[in-house]
């Protein structure tokens, strides 16, 4: 969420960075109910000091043994007088908080202008793409191929865009999450962290999902109960361990690091990606997330996408990483970078990671905080996250890159000793 005030005193100028977003600022709206509020708040303030020389005025009567009833009658209706006040200022400021959630993070300077992906611009490539003998193939044709790759029965399990992973290959997919939770733990310094799949509303609000896109979520309705919601990324309850809450400097900054399942309903992507596991409803992700202080946030942004990058670097896969334009950034995001990984059986890359700086967005809206040792005051935290990696498409990208004219898949060097010394699939 951005900040109220600042919104308030530089509205044009939000609205003119807001556009490298391709989002429309309602400048008219904002700028009528802030002069609303402006009127009936100086109105409660009015209110609020003519009761307060009544209320001493009325101390003085009564002491001195004065009539009082025509006092009392006159701090009665000023009384109810600034409830309606209150309560008018109370709902102005709340409809200026609704539009304000509906706002999209102001993207960074360095973002470039752009209305879709094409307009991404790429930063820097690492590794060379593979060139076959022979045509390669997908990994849906791969994982056909030895029967260990189900879509068919993930269908008839549980509908389109599931699927089932059996014998080697789920061995493969799990040996992936670990060599990367290891990496980052051991190598990175981040702490490992377990969290719940199921979060309330709450903690979607924080980060930037509800209200907006809540229809790209799997919602549980409870009776009598609060809603939960399948997570759509880890993001979600680790970034909101800090909420309402103050981290001491001493403990700045935190990183952590998580593996979890991740749902999302795929509401905007019909016809895209319905062949294999590049877009599924149900997929595995081992997510980064850094809580910083606001000054290490940028240089923070370019560690944590190293990070990423590492991993593929270790697994030998050939990627490209992309800065996105302001029409391809993401809600909360100031600035992400995309990690793209070289599909051989698409010839093309495609994202496996993005590392996304939120700045103070998600902050003001979860009122996460650390305390400054220099003014001894609750600061706002800068929060940041990127995936490290999605294992689906990283195994995806294993399988189309390290397979030979039979079909046959080579195991990585660095995941045969996850995989119990099996080098061949």
């Amino acid at each position: 969420m951005l900040d109220a005030k600042l919104v308030r005193g530089s509205t044009d100028e939000i609205a003119e960075k807001l556009l490298v977003k391709q989002f429309k600022l309602d400048v008219t709206r904002i700028q009528a109910l802030e002069g609303r509020r402006k009127e009936i708040q100086v109105k409660t303030q009015q209110l609020q000091n003519e009761r307060k020389v009544g209320s001493k005025r009325f101390g003085q009567l009564k002491a001195a043994g004065e009539d009082i009833a025509p006092l009392k009658a006159e701090m009665d209706r000023l009384g109810e007088e600034l409830k309606v006040s209150e309560e008018l200022l109370g709902q102005v400021q709340n409809e200026l908080n609704e539009i304000l959630m509906q706002v999209p993070n102001v993207p960074d300077g360095s973002v470039p202008a752009g209305e879709s992906e094409d307009d991404n611009v790429e930063v820097r490539r690492w590794g060379t793409p593979v060139e076959f003998g022979f045509e390669p193939r997908d990994h849906v044709t791969l994982g056909e191929l030895n029967g260990e790759l189900d879509f068919e029965t993930g269908a008839k399990l549980a509908g389109a865009r599931f699927s089932v992973m059996k014998g080697k290959i789920a061995r493969l997919h799990r040996a992936i999450t670990q060599f990367m939770i290891d990496t980052h733990v051991n190598e990175h310094g981040y702490e490992e962290i377990y969290v719940p799949y199921l979060v309330n509303a709450d903690s979607l609000r924080g980060t930037g999902q509800l209200p907006k896109f809540e229809k790209d979520l799997f919602k549980i309705e409870r009776e009598d109960q609060s809603d939960l919601y399948l997570i759509p990324t880890a993001e979600v309850p680790v970034t909101n361990v800090v909420r309402d809450s103050i981290v001491e400097d001493a403990e700045m900054p935190l990183s952590y690091v998580c593996h979890s399942p991740c749902f999302r309903s795929e509401a905007g992507s019909y016809g895209r990606d319905v062949r294999g596991m590049i877009r599924q409803h149900q997929f595995d992700k081992v997510e980064m997330v850094h809580v910083v202080r606001p000054d290490e946030s940028w240089e923070t942004l370019e560690k944590l996408t190293a990070h990423a990058e590492a991993i593929l670097q270790k697994l030998e896969l050939p990627y490209r990483v992309v800065t996105l334009c302001g029409g391809d950034l993401g809600f909360s995001a100031a600035k992400t970078y995309d990690i793209e990984v070289w599909l051989p059986g698409q010839q093309k890359y495609r994202e496996i990671s993005s590392c996304s700086n939120m700045t103070d967005f998600q902050a003001r809206r979860m009122m996460a905080r650390w305390r400054n040792p220099e003014s001894g005051k609750p600061e706002l935290v800068h929060t940041l996250n990127g995936s490290g990696l999605a294992v689906g498409r990283t195994m995806v990208a294993i399988m189309e890159n390290y397979q030979d004219e039979r079909g046959r898949i080579r195991v990585p060097e660095v995941l045969v000793p996850y995989m119990g010394g099996i080098t061949e699939i």
